[in-house]
Protein backbone atom coordinates (compact mmCIF):
# COMPACT_ATOMS: atom_id res chain seq x y z
CA UNK A 1 0.00 0.00 0.00
CA UNK A 2 1.64 3.62 -0.93
CA UNK A 3 1.89 6.07 1.84
CA UNK A 4 -0.39 8.53 -0.59
CA UNK A 5 -3.07 5.86 -0.52
CA UNK A 6 -2.97 5.14 2.92
CA UNK A 7 -2.66 8.76 4.17
CA UNK A 8 -6.17 9.47 1.82
CA UNK A 9 -7.34 6.68 4.12
CA UNK A 10 -6.59 8.04 6.97
CA UNK A 11 -7.75 11.35 5.74
CA UNK A 12 -11.03 10.04 5.07
CA UNK A 13 -11.38 8.29 8.77
CA UNK A 14 -10.64 11.67 10.10
CA UNK A 15 -13.23 13.75 8.26
CA UNK A 16 -15.99 10.54 8.65
CA UNK A 17 -15.00 10.87 12.69
CA UNK A 18 -15.48 14.23 12.66
CA UNK A 19 -18.70 14.15 11.15
CA UNK A 20 -20.34 11.52 13.38
CA UNK A 21 -18.97 14.01 16.08
CA UNK A 22 -20.72 17.03 14.49
CA UNK A 23 -23.90 15.09 14.27
CA UNK A 24 -23.85 13.85 17.89
CA UNK A 25 -23.13 17.41 18.85
CA UNK A 26 -26.33 18.27 17.08
CA UNK A 27 -28.22 15.85 18.73
CA UNK A 28 -31.42 17.01 20.10
CA UNK A 29 -31.71 19.58 22.24
CA UNK A 30 -29.04 22.11 21.16
CA UNK A 31 -30.14 24.99 22.84
CA UNK A 32 -32.81 25.88 25.69
CA UNK A 33 -36.45 24.11 25.52
CA UNK A 34 -39.27 25.42 26.94
CA UNK A 35 -42.20 23.65 29.19
CA UNK A 36 -45.66 24.97 29.22
CA UNK A 37 -47.87 24.26 31.97
CA UNK A 38 -51.58 25.38 32.03
CA UNK A 39 -51.84 26.42 35.54
CA UNK A 40 -50.78 28.80 38.32
CA UNK A 41 -47.83 27.84 40.17
CA UNK A 42 -47.78 25.49 43.10
CA UNK A 43 -50.23 22.96 42.05
CA UNK A 44 -49.48 19.44 40.69
CA UNK A 45 -49.46 20.09 37.52
CA UNK A 46 -46.94 23.20 37.82
CA UNK A 47 -44.66 20.62 40.69
CA UNK A 48 -44.22 18.27 38.18
CA UNK A 49 -43.25 20.50 35.09
CA UNK A 50 -40.58 21.93 37.22
CA UNK A 51 -39.30 18.60 38.76
CA UNK A 52 -38.82 17.34 35.20
CA UNK A 53 -37.43 20.69 33.97
CA UNK A 54 -35.40 20.71 36.19
CA UNK A 55 -33.81 17.04 35.93
CA UNK A 56 -34.02 17.27 32.12
CA UNK A 57 -31.79 20.36 32.47
CA UNK A 58 -29.12 18.43 33.74
CA UNK A 59 -29.43 15.65 31.68
CA UNK A 60 -29.63 17.29 28.59
CA UNK A 61 -27.06 20.17 29.41
CA UNK A 62 -29.65 22.60 28.09
CA UNK A 63 -31.54 25.02 30.19
CA UNK A 64 -35.14 23.45 30.31
CA UNK A 65 -37.54 26.53 31.30
CA UNK A 66 -41.15 26.00 32.94
CA UNK A 67 -43.69 28.74 31.87
CA UNK A 68 -47.05 28.45 33.30
CA UNK A 69 -49.84 30.25 31.19
CA UNK A 70 -53.16 29.64 33.22
CA UNK A 71 -56.72 30.56 32.40
CA UNK A 72 -59.24 29.73 29.38
CA UNK A 73 -59.94 25.89 31.18
CA UNK A 74 -56.26 25.20 29.51
CA UNK A 75 -57.13 26.03 26.42
CA UNK A 76 -54.74 29.52 26.49
CA UNK A 77 -51.67 27.11 27.37
CA UNK A 78 -52.99 24.61 24.53
CA UNK A 79 -53.37 26.74 21.30
CA UNK A 80 -49.59 28.06 22.29
CA UNK A 81 -48.36 24.98 22.10
CA UNK A 82 -50.45 23.35 19.52
CA UNK A 83 -48.98 26.41 17.16
CA UNK A 84 -45.41 26.84 18.23
CA UNK A 85 -42.88 25.13 15.74
CA UNK A 86 -42.97 21.20 15.81
CA UNK A 87 -39.10 21.20 16.75
CA UNK A 88 -39.34 19.91 20.28
CA UNK A 89 -38.37 23.09 21.83
CA UNK A 90 -41.66 24.02 23.26
CA UNK A 91 -43.08 20.72 25.29
CA UNK A 92 -46.50 20.77 27.16
CA UNK A 93 -47.08 18.93 30.68
CA UNK A 94 -50.73 19.14 31.67
CA UNK A 95 -53.19 17.30 32.59
CA UNK A 96 -55.95 14.95 30.33
CA UNK A 97 -58.36 18.29 30.15
CA UNK A 98 -57.09 20.04 26.64
CA UNK A 99 -57.10 16.82 24.97
CA UNK A 100 -60.29 14.44 26.61
CA UNK A 101 -62.99 17.03 28.63
CA UNK A 102 -62.37 20.36 26.87
CA UNK A 103 -63.67 18.73 23.19
CA UNK A 104 -66.66 17.93 24.59
CA UNK A 105 -67.31 20.97 27.20
CA UNK A 106 -66.77 23.55 24.63
CA UNK A 107 -68.44 23.98 21.51
CA UNK A 108 -65.56 25.16 19.60
CA UNK A 109 -62.18 25.22 20.22
CA UNK A 110 -59.04 26.85 18.86
CA UNK A 111 -57.29 23.20 18.57
CA UNK A 112 -58.14 19.84 17.96
CA UNK A 113 -56.93 17.55 19.96
CA UNK A 114 -55.30 14.29 18.25
CA UNK A 115 -54.54 16.48 15.17
CA UNK A 116 -52.81 19.24 16.41
CA UNK A 117 -50.80 17.30 19.45
CA UNK A 118 -48.17 14.71 19.76
CA UNK A 119 -48.43 12.78 22.93
CA UNK A 120 -45.00 11.81 23.64
CA UNK A 121 -45.21 10.84 27.87
CA UNK A 122 -47.41 9.24 30.45
CA UNK A 123 -46.00 10.82 33.91
CA UNK A 124 -48.76 9.86 36.46
CA UNK A 125 -52.31 9.88 37.82
CA UNK A 126 -54.00 11.20 41.25
CA UNK A 127 -55.76 10.01 43.71
CA UNK A 128 -58.57 12.43 44.41
CA UNK A 129 -60.23 12.75 47.32
CA UNK A 130 -63.50 15.16 48.37
CA UNK A 131 -62.65 17.52 51.59
CA UNK A 132 -64.98 20.32 52.81
CA UNK A 133 -63.48 22.88 55.18
CA UNK A 134 -63.54 22.25 58.74
CA UNK A 135 -66.72 24.66 59.13
CA UNK A 136 -68.94 22.33 57.44
CA UNK A 137 -70.79 19.65 59.39
CA UNK A 138 -70.47 17.02 58.01
CA UNK A 139 -67.94 13.87 58.51
CA UNK A 140 -69.20 11.58 55.34
CA UNK A 141 -70.62 12.23 52.05
CA UNK A 142 -74.47 11.10 52.92
CA UNK A 143 -74.51 13.89 55.38
CA UNK A 144 -73.06 16.53 52.33
CA UNK A 145 -75.81 15.49 50.74
CA UNK A 146 -78.37 15.94 53.17
CA UNK A 147 -76.78 19.66 54.06
CA UNK A 148 -76.22 20.73 50.20
CA UNK A 149 -80.08 19.66 50.22
CA UNK A 150 -81.21 21.11 52.91
CA UNK A 151 -79.63 24.68 51.88
CA UNK A 152 -79.97 24.83 47.94
CA UNK A 153 -77.19 26.87 46.35
CA UNK A 154 -75.68 28.18 49.31
CA UNK A 155 -72.86 25.63 48.92
CA UNK A 156 -69.69 25.97 46.78
CA UNK A 157 -66.93 24.26 45.78
CA UNK A 158 -63.74 25.13 43.98
CA UNK A 159 -61.97 23.72 41.01
CA UNK A 160 -58.81 23.73 39.29
CA UNK A 161 -60.47 25.45 36.20
CA UNK A 162 -63.29 25.15 34.17
CA UNK A 163 -63.10 22.02 31.82
CA UNK A 164 -60.42 20.31 34.41
CA UNK A 165 -61.46 16.63 36.17
CA UNK A 166 -62.22 18.39 39.69
CA UNK A 167 -64.87 20.35 37.83
CA UNK A 168 -66.29 18.11 35.37
CA UNK A 169 -66.61 15.01 38.33
CA UNK A 170 -67.98 17.71 41.15
CA UNK A 171 -70.82 18.55 38.25
CA UNK A 172 -70.97 14.95 37.80
CA UNK A 173 -71.44 14.54 41.55
CA UNK A 174 -74.15 17.22 42.02
CA UNK A 175 -76.54 15.55 38.55
CA UNK A 176 -76.37 12.27 40.75
CA UNK A 177 -76.42 13.45 44.53
CA UNK A 178 -79.76 15.76 43.07
CA UNK A 179 -78.08 18.75 44.76
CA UNK A 180 -77.35 22.45 43.71
CA UNK A 181 -73.79 23.55 44.37
CA UNK A 182 -72.02 26.49 43.25
CA UNK A 183 -69.30 26.18 40.75
CA UNK A 184 -65.86 28.76 41.84
CA UNK A 185 -63.34 27.76 38.84
CA UNK A 186 -59.61 29.12 40.27
CA UNK A 187 -56.53 28.90 37.83
CA UNK A 188 -55.20 25.48 38.97
CA UNK A 189 -55.12 23.82 42.70
CA UNK A 190 -53.36 26.27 44.56
CA UNK A 191 -55.64 29.35 44.71
CA UNK A 192 -58.46 26.73 44.72
CA UNK A 193 -57.22 25.55 48.20
CA UNK A 194 -56.34 29.18 49.25
CA UNK A 195 -59.99 30.18 49.44
CA UNK A 196 -61.44 27.15 50.66
CA UNK A 197 -59.03 27.57 53.79
CA UNK A 198 -59.95 31.01 54.26
CA UNK A 199 -63.75 29.73 53.86
CA UNK A 200 -64.50 31.19 50.92
CA UNK A 201 -65.49 28.31 49.41
CA UNK A 202 -67.13 25.14 50.61
CA UNK A 203 -65.59 21.78 48.99
CA UNK A 204 -63.20 20.51 46.85
CA UNK A 205 -62.03 17.60 44.88
CA UNK A 206 -58.65 17.32 44.46
CA UNK A 207 -55.73 14.75 44.79
CA UNK A 208 -55.14 13.41 48.32
CA UNK A 209 -51.41 15.59 48.50
CA UNK A 210 -53.01 18.69 48.10
CA UNK A 211 -55.28 18.39 51.49
CA UNK A 212 -54.18 15.68 53.03
CA UNK A 213 -51.38 18.32 55.78
CA UNK A 214 -54.26 20.66 56.19
CA UNK A 215 -56.80 17.70 57.24
CA UNK A 216 -53.76 16.88 60.04
CA UNK A 217 -54.25 20.51 60.87
CA UNK A 218 -57.95 20.57 61.60
CA UNK A 219 -58.34 23.36 59.46
CA UNK A 220 -60.22 20.84 56.16
CA UNK A 221 -61.96 17.26 57.06
CA UNK A 222 -61.43 14.71 53.59
CA UNK A 223 -65.18 12.80 53.52
CA UNK A 224 -64.61 10.47 50.56
CA UNK A 225 -61.84 8.88 48.10
CA UNK A 226 -63.01 9.78 44.76
CA UNK A 227 -61.61 7.00 43.57
CA UNK A 228 -62.71 3.32 41.92
CA UNK A 229 -61.36 1.50 45.46
CA UNK A 230 -59.61 2.99 48.85
CA UNK A 231 -56.64 4.59 48.50
CA UNK A 232 -53.83 2.67 50.12
CA UNK A 233 -52.56 5.80 52.00
CA UNK A 234 -56.09 5.91 53.99
CA UNK A 235 -57.53 2.48 54.05
CA UNK A 236 -60.31 3.39 56.93
CA UNK A 237 -61.16 6.23 54.08
CA UNK A 238 -64.58 4.63 52.49
CA UNK A 239 -65.35 5.69 48.79
CA UNK A 240 -67.80 7.91 47.34
CA UNK A 241 -69.43 4.88 45.80
CA UNK A 242 -69.56 3.14 48.67
CA UNK A 243 -71.12 5.97 50.81
CA UNK A 244 -73.69 7.58 48.67
CA UNK A 245 -73.13 6.85 45.01
CA UNK A 246 -72.12 3.34 43.47
CA UNK A 247 -69.98 3.65 40.37
CA UNK A 248 -68.41 7.01 41.17
CA UNK A 249 -65.12 8.06 40.39
CA UNK A 250 -62.38 10.60 39.60
CA UNK A 251 -59.43 10.32 37.63
CA UNK A 252 -56.99 12.30 35.83
CA UNK A 253 -53.79 11.61 34.70
CA UNK A 254 -50.48 14.22 33.54
CA UNK A 255 -48.38 13.37 30.83
CA UNK A 256 -45.89 15.48 28.53
CA UNK A 257 -47.49 16.72 24.57
CA UNK A 258 -45.35 18.46 22.04
CA UNK A 259 -46.81 19.80 19.09
CA UNK A 260 -48.45 17.54 16.01
CA UNK A 261 -45.66 15.89 13.34
CA UNK A 262 -42.78 15.86 16.48
CA UNK A 263 -39.98 14.59 14.95
CA UNK A 264 -39.56 10.89 16.02
CA UNK A 265 -35.93 11.28 17.18
CA UNK A 266 -37.00 14.08 19.24
CA UNK A 267 -39.89 12.03 20.71
CA UNK A 268 -37.99 9.15 21.48
CA UNK A 269 -35.34 11.40 23.24
CA UNK A 270 -38.09 12.80 25.61
CA UNK A 271 -39.44 9.96 26.13
CA UNK A 272 -36.49 7.61 26.91
CA UNK A 273 -34.98 9.85 29.27
CA UNK A 274 -38.48 11.05 31.31
CA UNK A 275 -38.52 7.39 30.97
CA UNK A 276 -34.79 7.15 32.62
CA UNK A 277 -35.43 9.62 34.94
CA UNK A 278 -38.72 7.70 36.61
CA UNK A 279 -36.56 5.08 36.78
CA UNK A 280 -33.55 6.52 39.67
CA UNK A 281 -33.96 4.77 42.76
CA UNK A 282 -36.53 5.93 44.73
CA UNK A 283 -37.42 8.88 42.11
CA UNK A 284 -41.22 7.38 42.68
CA UNK A 285 -41.31 7.37 46.14
CA UNK A 286 -40.28 10.56 46.94
CA UNK A 287 -41.69 12.40 44.09
CA UNK A 288 -44.98 10.40 43.27
CA UNK A 289 -46.36 8.13 45.61
CA UNK A 290 -46.12 10.29 48.82
CA UNK A 291 -47.75 12.95 46.28
CA UNK A 292 -50.83 10.31 45.89
CA UNK A 293 -49.70 9.63 42.35
CA UNK A 294 -49.44 6.60 40.82
CA UNK A 295 -47.05 5.68 37.89
CA UNK A 296 -47.72 4.12 34.50
CA UNK A 297 -44.85 3.01 31.62
CA UNK A 298 -46.18 3.48 28.54
CA UNK A 299 -44.83 3.31 24.92
CA UNK A 300 -45.80 7.33 22.90
CA UNK A 301 -48.32 4.75 20.96
CA UNK A 302 -49.84 3.31 23.69
CA UNK A 303 -50.34 6.89 24.97
CA UNK A 304 -51.84 8.42 21.43
CA UNK A 305 -54.56 5.21 22.03
CA UNK A 306 -55.36 6.35 25.63
CA UNK A 307 -55.80 9.87 25.04
CA UNK A 308 -58.23 8.50 22.09
CA UNK A 309 -60.30 6.12 24.50
CA UNK A 310 -60.51 8.74 27.18
CA UNK A 311 -61.76 11.15 24.75
CA UNK A 312 -64.62 8.37 24.01
CA UNK A 313 -65.17 7.97 27.24
CA UNK A 314 -65.35 11.40 28.90
CA UNK A 315 -67.85 12.28 26.13
CA UNK A 316 -70.55 10.84 28.03
CA UNK A 317 -69.89 11.91 31.33
CA UNK A 318 -70.09 15.48 30.56
CA UNK A 319 -73.10 15.31 28.28
CA UNK A 320 -74.80 13.75 31.69
CA UNK A 321 -73.42 16.40 33.85
CA UNK A 322 -74.94 18.68 31.70
CA UNK A 323 -71.26 20.94 32.29
CA UNK A 324 -71.00 23.46 29.55
CA UNK A 325 -68.20 26.49 29.39
CA UNK A 326 -68.89 28.38 26.12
Amino acid sequence: MSQRYLLRNIALAVLMTMAAWTAAAQKYPTKPVRVIVPVAPGGMTDIQGRLFAQKLSVLWGQQVMVENRPGGGSIIAADLVSKSPADGYTLFISGEAPFVINPHLYSKLPYDPIRDFTPIVFLSQVSPVIAVHASLPVSNIKELIALAKSKPGSLSYGSMGSGTYSHIAMEEFKRRAGVDITHVPYKGSSPAMTDLLAGHTSIILVNISVVERHANAGKLRIVAAATPRRLQSLPDLPTVSEQALPGFEATTWFAVFGPANLPGDVVSTVHADITKIMAEPGFREQHFSRRGLETAVMTPREFAQKVKNDLERWGPVVKASGAKAD
